[in-house]
């Protein structure tokens, strides 16, 4: 695994499924961790404590990415704790379900606030930090490493998810963007889209046999993805053996973005 050593993490959204994996991978390579939660902290601080008992080091804070006011807050503890910060990984989302004409104007708004505007109020706090501090070639040969998590659905339509497949589309280009502009300076910025990872919360879709050979009609690996294999990639995408990678989309989706329709032929 890459190193992380020395550096300061801030994970959103990880106090469970795919963002606590992340964080404990980026811990695993020696980061610092902040696990972000935007209610309960019992999930939080139970990867907290999971990471400190393989020797790292981490800290919970709350704040609800899509309010900015949150945001900055959170982004001063960060600063009062640890004084800097060199990753962050924009994992915080949702899905609110509904077909088009059911689905409300608050469903719609609260997935792109937590799912897109969350992405870019948290990025835009951490830019101003790399700006601040410039290259510090003992953390890293990068000014500041972002991770955008988006989706398989950033490309995939999703009838009846407009409102989730709409924000990862948003994440796609504001990632794009945002790398384009700060490229300059140093600061890389990309993307991963998971596929179907098996998590708690879409549970009904592998937990029985049927459903998850259904599931793997989708995926030519023919296997569900774990969290773990969206942490390790998160960890290559924050080292700097991936310097060169700038504005780019990672599919850690077993093949479910290559039309799985056509396996035979079509």
């Amino acid at each position: 695994m890459p190193s992380l050593e020395g550096q300061i993490a801030l994970v959103t959204g990880s106090s469970s499924g795919i963002g606590s994996a992340v964080a404990k991978c980026i811990a695993e390579a020696g980061a610092k961790l902040i696990v972000n939660y935007s209610r309960s902290s019992k999930g939080a601080d139970a990867v907290v404590e999971e990471i400190k008992a393989k020797g790292g080091e981490a800290i919970a804070l709350q704040a609800d990415v899509s309010q900015e006011d949150q945001v900055q807050a959170m982004f001063a503890k960060i600063y009062e704790a640890y004084g800097t910060i060199d990753i962050l990984v924009n994992n915080a989302g949702l899905q609110r379900d509904f077909n088009l004409v059911d689905m409300s104007l608050a469903d719609w708004n609260k997935v792109i606030g937590v799912n897109l505007t969350g992405q870019f109020l948290c990025s835009r706090e951490a830019v101003k930090e790399f700006l601040r501090r410039g290259v510090v070639p003992e953390r890293s040969v990068a000014a500041g490493k972002i991770i955008c998590m988006s989706s398989v659905h950033e490309v995939i339509p999703w009838a009846g998810h407009c409102n989730y497949a709409a924000s990862k589309g948003g994440v796609s280009l504001l990632m794009k963007s945002m790398a384009q502009e700060l490229a300059p300076q140093k600061i890389r910025i990309n993307s991963i889209a998971p596929g179907a990872i098996q998590t708690p919360i879409n549970k009904e879709a592998w937990e029985t046999p049927e459903a998850l050979e259904s599931l793997l009609t989708l995926i030519p690996y023919k296997r569900i993805g774990v969290p773990e294999d969206i942490g390790k990639a998160a960890v290559w995408l924050a080292s700097d053996d991936s310097d060169y990678v700038q504005g780019t989309t990672i599919f850690v989706d077993g093949g479910m973005t290559l039309y799985p329709g056509f396996e035979s032929g079509g």
